[in-house]
């Protein structure tokens, strides 16, 4: 009889200023034989005076239209491309948010089942969900709504201590472990 008792997964989230180190950190964490499936990465991703009109993928790249700035698709499209998963949202307090990963799975989860977690937004509660309290969701809301890019490595204990290494190599300016166990 196979085993029954299911395992809970951790996080470790990282805070990044610019699309670039967020970049790089994917890319080192490629480079270290981390499952992309695993990553999940939210930001707000453009810094343009102009707005793109709207978003659609593939499922192997991201296309934007309207008026955009080629880096901006650059990034998104690069992350896409890796990632499993991809949403845009908006979310009260933050504002436009691009989401890519297993995390985008959760706040479709919390809009459709309308779980919201003691006033938190469906980010909010997707975060929860992994084990981050509330108290530290507003601080990840707040990066996103500064214009920072959240990355986040789900996966066991002594994948995500590996990741979190990784993590503070690549500049990130905090990083914590979580456990929704």
């Amino acid at each position: 009889m196979a085993d029954q008792t299911s395992k809970a997964e951790s996080a470790v989230i990282g805070i990044y200023d610019t699309h670039e180190l967020a970049d790089q950190a994917v890319k080192e964490l490629q480079h270290a034989g981390f499952d992309m499936k695993k990553l999940s990465i939210i930001g707000k991703g453009y810094h343009s005076e102009e707005q793109p009109i709207g978003y659609y993928t593939t499922g192997k790249k991201m296309e934007v239209w309207g008026g955009i700035g080629a880096s901006w698709g650059a990034l998104w499209g690069g992350f896409w491309g890796l990632l499993m998963g991809a949403g845009f949202f908006m979310i009260p307090g933050v504002g436009p948010v691009l989401a890519a990963g297993p995390l985008v799975g959760l706040v479709v989860g919390a809009l459709e089942g309308g779980v919201v977690v003691g006033g938190l937004s469906a980010l909010g509660a997707a975060l929860f969900n992994i084990g981050v309290p509330k108290d530290r969701i507003v601080r990840y809301e707040s990066a996103i709504k500064a214009d920072k890019f959240v990355l986040i490595v789900h996966g066991s204990d002594d994948d995500v201590a590996r990741a979190k290494k990784i993590i503070d190599q690549a500049h990130a300016t905090e990083s914590s472990i979580y456990s929704a166990s």
